[in-house]
């Protein structure tokens, strides 16, 4: 399992563009087909530096300078006409606080996790997401995991608008209505607050006098456009009123952009495709719109934001390199001057995303991603399986290469541990945690199918059932059934709390669990969890070295027991194949090396100068991009479970792996002068082991 390379996806964004139709679709999900508009428009770019400016990276709580404060789950965003920002913490922390325009974090309102009423620190939420504000300064916020929408006055007093704090369906008066988990709230003008009632899939509408009424979505989940009443969403989460009062949503399981007219009548805004002509927004969950109409959006599975026209066409603001991609981004709000305000939940960061000279090569300025210091989550050393503090076998780690199953050996990195466990067998939380994202279970019925709580995913299970598909626990995984009366999917809501050794699925055919440990583009090495029990005493073990010409040719000519080399080659790939073992592991299994290196030795055996100690190249301590593939690792490399017919871990050594960041290189003949030399290749596993085996290569430079 691996994340999937989104940031491909950014190089449809090219200046053709589609005209923006909004379409009748009578067959819930079918697209129309979309036709070009001639003429196409001026190409347009937008470059940006992310500029890092609250959260130091580590989940906490700590109030004072923006830089040294401390966030949790910064989710909803607003910003106020004299420059302050309002967000909310959820997490542990669930309060409303303020960044001031002189830098300063404070808190505004919330103290606890709860439900009540109150002024100030007095008042209590459970899991705030989405902010508005109206036009007299009072905030509204979409408290998701009390069901209910919460008011706080320009004097902090918070009071329930509307909601009696329990999960559920029904219109009527504020305080008897219920919701389902909202996350999404905005204001008119006329002071309708307007609610994206995520796990109801429907848009609601509180009006002056607080009565609730549904404005849009017949409550399945689904894509559908057409009048209130047959329309269909799927986990609506954010909301954004135009110029002309018309209300967008982020339809974030849907991949889309609809527009709701005050009647009801759904739309879908259609987008210029991008590569195999899917939607450019995987999961979308913020947004916010211009007074001329502009839309960005930030996409939480790519870690991007997006500034999309009213004609379909899109381009990529920020999260197309690695050093601009961030973690969950929660919230968006407009500043003034052009720029753009996100929240990064899983990073625990506010960032300001500036527009810059288009000859500027868009770079962070400031960090990106959870910080190094981030704790890891408190697991104590349990396995995702009984016995939670005994020993089970490791079958996969981060870092190895995988298959498609069509032929392709090199097209994905493995993402996490993989923990060997019986078909059927449960599958137990290791952390206390929290749900942060909308949509944080996928895959039902297939053998990916996983959920994410909190920095932890557990993969490979069926989710919130036993052995026999039956649903576990209808409180916190909410079955979804079709119209057929069957089991289509489970949900896992934002803000429902996990707590060790709950029962989160059952083992599927897959027969191991796959524990990935931080968010996507920024996940960790699970072996540093320190898991009871586990123990690793068995060296690696290195097979060949070989050196690669620039068409991927091994060199081969020798001569007295030594490779000949021409200093006349323009570059040469180093590459070593080896594989390791943990102990008690199968005879069979072969796991990825951890870290690797070489260094040159003259012929008396002496370290060349600048080669003293090893360089180690490649560590896997976090996980690199997906289409870095095939520089990681040279062709022959795979495993037998994707067609090979034995396992390969063949590394690029002259490349750098390191921190999740990927740099390609190679090996200059022309820095030695003619003479006899040893490379000699250094691999280790987690534990400190050094591989035994054919370590050296001799070689002679002609």
């Amino acid at each position: 399992m691996s994340r999937k390379p989104w940031i491909l996806l950014a190089v449809a964004a090219t200046g053709l563009a589609l005209a923006a139709t909004f379409v009748f679709q009578p067959k819930p999900g079918a697209l129309l087909a979309l036709k070009p508009a001639p003429p196409p428009p001026t190409p347009y770019d937008w470059s940006a530096q992310v500029e890092w400016i609250a959260g130091d990276g580590v989940r906490g709580l700590r109030n004072g300078a923006a830089r040294q404060a401390r966030l949790d789950d910064p989710y909803g965003l607003v910003r106020t006409g004299d420059g302050t920002l309002y967000f909310s913490d959820a997490g542990d922390n669930n309060r409303i606080r303020s960044m001031t325009p002189d830098g300063r974090v404070a808190t505004v309102a919330g103290s606890r996790e709860g439900f009540a009423d109150g002024v100030g620190l007095a008042a209590a939420f459970n899991t705030p997401s989405g902010l508005a504000l109206d036009g007299d300064g009072n905030l509204y916020v979409a408290d998701t995991g009390n069901h209910a929408i919460r008011k706080i006055s320009k004097q902090g007093a918070v009071t329930t608008l509307a909601g009696d704090g329990t999960p559920g369906y029904r219109d009527g008066a504020g305080r008897q209505a219920q919701f389902d988990g909202p996350m999404g709230v905005a204001v008119s003008r006329r002071g309708r607050v307007f609610v994206a009632d995520t796990y109801n899939d429907r848009i609601r509408v509180i009006e002056p006098d607080g009565t609730v009424s549904t404005l849009a979505g017949n409550g399945k989940p689904g894509f559908a456009d057409g009048a209130a009443a047959i329309a269909q969403f799927d986990t609506p989460t954010a909301l954004a009123l135009d110029a002309q009062g018309l209300l967008w949503v982020a339809d974030t399981r849907n991949k889309a952009l609809r527009r709701v007219q005050p009647d009801g009548d759904v739309s879908t805004l259609s987008l210029l495709p991008a590569t195999l002509g899917q939607s450019p927004l995987v999961r979308p969950a913020a947004l916010a719109i211009t007074h001329d109409g502009l839309f960005y959006v930030a996409d939480q599975a790519m870690g991007m934001t997006f500034q999309i026209r009213r004609d379909g066409n899109w381009v990529v603001l920020s999260g197309d390199t690695q050093d601009q991609r961030l973690s969950r981004p929660g919230g968006l709000a407009l500043g003034g001057d052009g720029s753009l305000y996100v929240t990064d939940a899983a990073s625990h960061r506010l960032h300001r995303i500036a527009p810059a000279a288009p000859a500027v090569t868009p770079l962070a300025n400031g960090p990106v991603g959870p910080a190094e210091a981030d704790p890891l989550p408190d697991t104590a050393g349990r396995w995702p399986l009984q016995p939670q503090d005994g020993w089970h076998e490791v079958v996969g780690t981060l870092g190895e290469v995988r298959g498609d199953g069509n032929g392709e050996a090199r097209h994905h990195l493995h993402g996490g541990l993989d923990i060997r466990g019986d078909i059927g067998q449960a599958v137990l939380a290791i952390a206390d945690a929290k749900v942060s994202a909308p949509v944080a279970s996928w895959g039902f019925g297939n053998l990916g199918e996983g959920a994410e709580l909190g920095r932890l995913s557990y993969i490979h299970m069926r989710v919130g059932r036993s052995a026999r598909g039956e649903p576990l626990d209808p409180t916190r995984f909410k079955p979804i059934y079709g119209d057929d009366g069957r089991l289509e999917r489970m949900r896992l809501r934002r803000g429902t709390r996990f707590v060790v050794g709950d029962t989160l699925g059952t083992i599927n055919p897959m027969a191991h669990v796959h524990l990935s440990l931080g968010p996507s583009g920024y996940e960790r090495n699970a072996i540093a969890l320190n898991f009871v029990g586990y123990a690793d005493h068995v060296a690696p073990r290195l097979e060949r070295i070989e050196l690669l010409d620039t068409l991927g040719q091994p060199l081969k000519d020798k001569r007295e027991g030594r490779l000949l080399v021409s200093r006349a080659l323009s570059g040469l790939q180093i590459v070593a194949e080896g594989w390791d073992q943990v102990d008690d592991n199968l005879p069979r299994r072969r796991l990825g090396l951890y870290t690797l290196g070489y260094q040159w030795l003259d012929a008396k055996g002496e370290p060349l100068p600048g080669y003293e100690a090893p360089r180690m190249n490649i560590e896997f301590d976090r996980l690199p991009p997906d289409d870095t593939t095939q520089t990681i690792y040279a062709p022959g490399s795979g495993i037998t479970v994707h067609g090979s017919a034995v396992t390969r871990f063949r590394y690029v050594l002259s490349n750098t792996v390191r921190g999740g960041r990927v740099s390609e290189g190679l090996w200059l003949p022309s820095e030695l002068a003619p003479g006899d030399y040893t490379l000699r290749v250094t691999a280790r596993d987690y534990s400190g082991n050094e591989a035994g085996g054919r370590r050296e290569l001799a070689i002679r430079v002609q």
